[in-house]
């Protein structure tokens, strides 16, 4: 039986961006998950907002388990000193070994890769693949103009409303735990 209460995957980032106050979201969220004993699931790197939340989540004792394509190492600068490190061919074996290790999804900002991952595993819910519970930080009103975007693809009649359920938006660090607490309770 794992030492954690569950396992979070972290879509974020692999650059820092230009507002230092997400990579102060970016330790903060990290220094939360280690609080709450659950495992950091993400993308291995050293580097941008998700090398920041690693960095936080070891310095405060918690557990990580990082994957990252083979291409990627050197790139992304992987951390060694990770409860788990595996190393994938591919970007979508990464992706599905991040997603199948976790039970549930945080998406911090980041760029196309954190898009790509989002719209992933969201795909993977309103087809029914699965049910895990899907969380954006919506740090400094960051993921504004994608609420807008998905609003305006719902309006236009290329998703159905229920698509805004199969995730929830988090305003603040606060309001991801509760979240988390609530949507992990719900599907254990």
């Amino acid at each position: 039986m794992p030492a954690f209460k569950a396992s979070v995957c972290l879509f974020c980032g692999a650059r820092a961006g230009h507002d230092a106050g997400l990579a102060e979201t970016a330790r903060a969220t990290g220094a939360m998950l280690a609080r709450e004993n659950w495992r950091l699931v993400y993308g291995a790197g050293d580097i941008g907002l998700m090398g920041a939340v690693a960095q936080a989540m070891r310095a405060a004792g918690g557990q990580a388990m990082g994957v990252i394509p083979q291409h990627l190492m050197q790139r992304e600068v992987a951390r060694r000193d990770l409860s788990a490190l595996v190393v994938t061919e591919t970007m979508h074996e990464r992706k599905k070994v991040m997603f199948t290790n976790s039970d549930a999804i945080i998406v911090l900002p980041g760029g196309a890769g954190t898009l790509d991952e989002f719209f992933e595993v969201l795909t993977w819910a309103q087809i029914g693949l699965h049910r895990k519970p899907i969380v954006l930080l919506d740090a400094d009103g960051y993921w504004q103009p994608l609420l807008a975007l998905i609003d305006h693809v719902i309006a236009r009649g290329f998703a159905d409303a229920s698509l805004r359920g199969l995730f929830s938006v988090a305003s603040d660090l606060d309001d991801l735990a509760t979240i988390l607490h609530a949507k992990l309770a719900q599907t254990a």
